[in-house]
């Protein structure tokens, strides 16, 4: 069934998997639906609204009315909030649901012989896990074999230094947990080296599984727009309750009812105060992520994607992000010069590169290979001379193996060949040199191939106690992508500056940066040994004007990022290996690799790149202005909808006007109107000029650049028009038809306010049904409020009376005259906007004031 050069077969871990359970810690039991409707009540103006329906009950039992429609049909509509609020919570946690399944870990095991990716969920007991620098171990085992293999254990014993690991170890079965070296435990992260394991123990029988209850189940974190609009949402609150505080003694004034008059308070309270916000929020956060999986950017944690539209800085690896990561052997040299890879000193340069490394050949005619692309590319050059590693195997024994570092930047291995010792020795040509003590020519020629744009990796070996002998230079090439220079520009026209930062040679880095874009004549270039002589003030100077850092070591990843940051500035990073997860863990927004990433740097990551593509950074940032956005455009309406039925109440009891609306029909209105318009204007299409304007300031206050100004003249307008409504049909047709038409003005003025709020620009500009969902909200609500005093039994409910066809006139033209307001001020705004920018033109120098 299975062995360690096999693993299982899929029939058996099918069985396994139904015997074992899947590979997961259990989660803390969700509410079921019951809990969470009841949850919906806990809202102190909700249950001050049922206080409200129970006092209006008992007080008609009391003066002998029979009629009790008024309290059911309010708890009919609170009812009907509920039920709402239970929908929008349930999507806004399957949306949460699908991002930690897209997210999720993965494990490389051995099934039916064949090497394969799956769900860590997947794993069974028996299953031979393949263990590399980088990743995560997802379950316990006992090693098989293990080379130069050493773990990060501290998340589980507690132990701050890296434990070495060894296969061949043989243990008492009483050894503390800390000192077990042929084993394996989850969470543990692989530092360096590889190895096998069999898998001992999944779930909740691991040793992580054991003090499982010391782990809280995973919750959603509420982002940092989403707290600011908690706190505008209570301030509105605030206001609210002072301007019903308000119109309740307004309306004793007028000796209305007590009872009417606390119930108007309570109605125009509950439909002011935008509950539902960070509801709405979560979901168009939540929907846009998905909308961002499916062009391979997986966001991990929300707060990153209002991170996304504030990037001032994208700083990027070179090789697999702006490069293709599929690398070519181009050039051969050795002492002499230039050499071919099918002459003497060609062949041999190229038999012990290829003994260098961990990649393996799967196929001889055409060569193709499996492993690291670097190494792909060595062992592919080496087999189309007839050189195959499979069968070098045979020949040479690896006795011993010093993996790649980024500190050494060097790979070692030992072979034996009879009774005859080799060392082998691979890595940047400047970090071979000088292990060979040679430098001179060949750094020189290094140089010269590194200006033509080839990554260099330099080869040597030695026989027995002998030193290292320096046997040639290999140079690879590695074609950028072919969307990154449109991708450079973009991000250059939208104020953010791409940075590359990589770990090869400074000339091959800047000739690869001059020719996708990011260098220009005034950009800098930094080398690692140049960083690690400044100080971080004159880092963070430098950080302005560079634009390639290469040659650079993990850590002066976290010194660039923190000297970026320490000028104010938003910074994305991009990283791949286990060393890189401090610097993205710094940054604003960490961005793994997501086929050559290590699990630790995705663990570590706000965004994993699923095809390694720095274009896709550039189209997340993209998508993250789109949602910021549509996030915008929500609480613009819906705050500006609140507060024109505010000041429609209040300006009529400062009128001395009986009140234009009763609490039913107020309810209504916010049932109506703040539901699916509201969502149907999270998922508007980005708008066009996204990427031509500035990074959002995180500082910025949510409502600046007049946002707040336009939200009240826009509430007042819809209030006035309201009033408007009410007081002609006051005048002309009696209070009951002015109600309802108040009632019917409203509503539908706020449907209209809807499509104003779907851009800042035209909707002759942007098309007026251009988006489907917003269509169909506005046609469901608006049937909806039309069959309020259409339908007879309906308009019994809410006190609505039918109206004439004049009557419905004036509605629909109070009603459409908010679309007239909203578009002049939109145009106005606009020829501003074009006037200042005229301005610019003529005099520079007051974009440098503006700035």
């Amino acid at each position: 069934m299975q062995s360690g050069e096999s693993g299982l077969t899929e029939a058996a871990a099918r069985q396994r998997l139904n015997e074992h359970g899947e590979n997961r810690l259990k989660e803390k039991k969700k509410a079921g639906v019951l809990v969470r409707f009841l949850r919906q009540f806990k809202d102190f103006m909700v249950l001050t609204l049922l206080a409200a329906a129970v006092i209006s009950f008992f007080t008609s039992r009391a003066q002998g009315e029979t009629d009790y429609l008024e309290p059911v049909i309010i708890l009919a509509i609170v009812v009907l909030n509920a039920v709402v609020g239970v929908v929008q919570e349930s999507r806004a946690e399957h949306e949460i649901e699908k991002l930690r399944r897209l997210s999720a870990q993965e494990a490389t095991v051995l099934r039916g012989g064949k090497t394969k990716k799956i769900p860590a969920a997947q794993l069974v007991p028996g299953d031979v896990l393949l263990l590399s620098t980088g990743d995560c171990v997802p379950a316990d085992g006992r090693l098989i074999e293990s080379v130069a293999l050493s773990m990060q254990e501290s998340a589980l014993t507690g132990e701050a230094l890296p434990c070495e690991k060894d296969a061949a170890a043989l243990l008492k079965a009483d050894t503390p947990l800390a000192e077990r070296k042929n084993m394996v435990y989850a969470p543990a992260v692989v530092l360096t080296g590889h190895g096998k394991a069999v898998v001992t123990q999944t779930g909740m029988n691991t040793e992580l599984g054991r003090i499982a209850d010391m782990l809280g189940s995973q919750q959603a974190p509420q982002t940092p727009l989403q707290l600011r609009l908690e706190r505008v949402g209570r301030i509105l609150g605030l206001g609210a309750l002072g301007i019903c505080a308000l119109v309740f003694g307004l309306g004793l004034l007028r000796h209305d009812s007590l009872l009417r008059s606390f119930m108007l308070a309570v109605g125009l309270a509950v439909a002011a105060i935008p509950e539902g916000l960070p509801a709405v929020v979560t979901i168009v956060l939540s929907s846009g992520v998905g909308r961002m999986a499916k062009n391979h950017a997986i966001v991990r944690r929300l707060p990153a994607v209002e991170a996304l539209g504030s990037a001032t800085y994208i700083c990027s690896d070179k090789t697999g992000t702006l490069t293709q990561n599929r690398m070519t052997v181009r050039r051969l040299a050795d002492a002499a010069g230039d050499v071919t890879p099918d002459s003497e000193a060609g062949r041999e340069l190229l038999r012990f590169a290829a003994l260098c490394t961990n990649a393996v050949l799967t196929a001889h005619t055409p060569p193709k290979a499996e492993g690291e692309p670097t190494e792909n590319a060595l062992i592919i050059a080496a087999a189309k001379q007839k050189i195959f590693r499979d069968e070098l195997d045979k020949e040479y024994r690896r006795v011993r193996e010093q993996p790649f570092s980024s500190e050494t930047k060097t790979m070692t291995v030992t072979l034996r060949r009879g009774n005859q010792t080799l060392t082998v020795c691979k890595g940047a040509p400047e970090a071979v040199a000088a292990l060979c003590g040679e430098a001179g020519d060949w750094l020189s020629r290094n140089d010269r191939l590194a200006a033509e744009g080839l990554r260099v990796l330099a080869v040597a070996v030695s026989q027995g106690d002998r030193p290292l002998r320096m046997l040639g230079l290999i140079g690879m090439e590695d074609p950028e992508r072919p969307q990154v220079k449109a991708a450079v520009a973009e991000c250059e026209q939208a104020g953010v500056t791409p940075v590359m930062i990589t770990g090869d040679n400074p000339r091959t880095a800047c000739a690869i940066a001059r020719r996708i874009g990011i260098l220009k004549q005034n950009g800098e270039v930094l080398s690692g040994r140049e960083l690690d002589g400044m100080s971080e003030e004159e880092l963070r100077e430098k950080t302005e004007t560079v634009r390639v850092y290469a040659r650079v070591k993990p850590e002066h990843k976290v010194r660039i990022v923190n000297a970026l940051r320490a000028k104010g500035h938003v910074v994305a990073m991009t990283g791949d290996g286990v060393n890189y997860a401090p610097a993205l863990k710094a940054a604003d927004i960490g961005c793994a690799m997501g086929k050559s990433g290590t699990q630790v740097a995705k663990s570590a990551a706000d965004l994993v790149l699923t095809d390694d593509n720095f274009a896709t950074i550039v189209r997340a940032v993209r998508e993250g202005r789109g949602i910021y956005d549509n996030i915008k455009k929500v609480v613009h309406f819906l705050l500006s909808s609140n507060i024109g039925e505010l000041l429609l109440v209040l300006a009529a009891g400062l009128m001395n006007l009986p009140s234009p609306l009763l609490p039913i029909q107020l309810l209504w209105v916010n049932l109506v109107t703040d539901s699916l318009p509201a969502m149907a204007l999270g998922v508007e299409k980005i708008e066009p000029d996204v990427m031509r304007r500035k990074p959002v300031d995180p500082k910025t206050n949510f409502f600046g650049a007049g946002a707040w100004l336009d939200i009240a003249l826009q509430g007042m307008f819809i209030g006035a028009v309201s009033l408007v409504a009410f007081v002609l049909g006051r005048g002309l047709y009696g209070e009951a038809v002015a109600r309802t038409m108040c009632f019917c003005t409203l509503s539908i003025a706020e449907l209209c306010h809807a499509l104003n709020s779907r851009s800042p620009h035209s909707l002759f500009r942007i098309g007026w049904f251009s988006n489907r969902k917003m269509n169909l909200a506005f046609i469901i609500c608006l049937v909806l409020q039309l069959s309020v005093p259409l339908v007879p039994m309906l308009s019994a409910v809410f006190a609505a009376c039918s109206l004439t066809a004049e009557q419905w006139l004036t509605v629909g033209a109070l009603s459409a005259s908010v679309v007239a307001f909203v578009e002049l001020s939109k145009l106005f705004q606009s020829n501003l906007t074009e006037k200042k920018e005229r301005a610019i033109i003529k005099h520079p120098s007051l974009r440098r004031e503006e700035n």
